[in-house]
């Protein structure tokens, strides 16, 4: 952390974030543990003078090392630390799903003043938005008519602008993205084991995870036709734009057009609207 502040004023945040995502993650595949303790104390300068066992369990933490813990997790964020506050006064033990979603939470604010910052210095050179990740959280917690607003600005932002930034789907970053896209990206593995290992394969731009968000949205909400002829459209222009090479936003794209036809709109319909 050190290093990368001497590099760069931004990265830290990147870093810090792809960290509470991985933590999260192997808590909620593994468990918490003592390691995943110090990982978090670490990552945020706030370290022990006794270490336990590393293969003690989350049951087994005292409630004051548990509120440390959160205390560093929302060290930024005054309305994380309320939630926190209400959470203690309830519970006596760490539960892991709310550790999991004040990681996800804090991760998302780490990342919102990253692309910010983002903006700031390169702005001038590519079109970069700031609330993708944003509309990400907003798109898990059923805040669709936010996930939609925030999107169709994304979208009439990037849509006919180069050096548009990209959205990891590595396993801590999907966790915050739905079940379409985590299959999705399965079927990719299945039929190629080793596509994963090329950066490109492994990200879609903000201008694909804002299609794909408003059009999920649009469905949920129950828009008119008119309003998702006119996604079609942006779909169109978004598909030419991106070279062959860039599998996962093909695929993407595509399945956001499924996505509108399995609604049983198809595009003939959508042009005699």
């Amino acid at each position: 952390m050190t290093e990368l502040a001497k590099t760069d004023t931004y990265l830290p945040l990147y870093f810090t974030a792809a960290s509470f995502l991985h933590v999260a993650y192997k808590i909620s595949s593994t468990g918490f543990t003592e390691e995943l303790m110090d990982v978090l104390e670490t990552i945020t300068g706030q370290f022990i003078s006794t270490r336990r066992h590393r293969t003690q369990c989350s049951s087994e933490l005292s409630l004051s090392k548990a509120t440390n813990l959160m205390k560093v997790v929302a060290n930024s964020s005054r309305s994380t630390m309320q939630l926190i506050e209400i959470e203690l006064s309830k519970a006596t033990e760490l539960n892991t799903s709310e550790l999991v979603e004040l990681l996800q939470q804090s991760a998302v604010e780490h990342l919102t003043t990253y692309r910010q910052l983002e903006m700031r210095d390169f702005g001038s050179v590519a079109t970069i938005v700031t609330t993708d990740f944003e509309a990400l959280y907003a798109y898990k917690h059923g805040d669709y008519q936010r996930c939609l607003q925030l999107s169709t600005q994304n979208v009439r932002t990037l849509l006919y602008d180069v050096g548009v930034p990209a959205v990891s789907t590595y396993p801590e970053f999907i966790q915050l993205l739905d079940d379409d896209i985590v299959s999705l990206t399965a079927l990719t593995l299945i039929v190629n084991p080793e596509c994963r290992d090329r950066g490109v394969n492994v990200r879609v731009t903000q201008l694909t995870l804002s299609l794909y968000l408003m059009t999920q949205c649009q469905l949920k909400l129950r828009h008119s036709v008119t309003s998702l002829a006119q996604t079609l459209d942006y779909i169109k222009v978004a598909q030419r734009r991106h070279t062959a090479v860039c599998m996962l936003e093909h695929l993407t794209l595509k399945l956001t057009t499924a996505l509108i036809a399995m609604s049983h709109i198809d595009e003939s319909s959508v042009q005699a609207s």
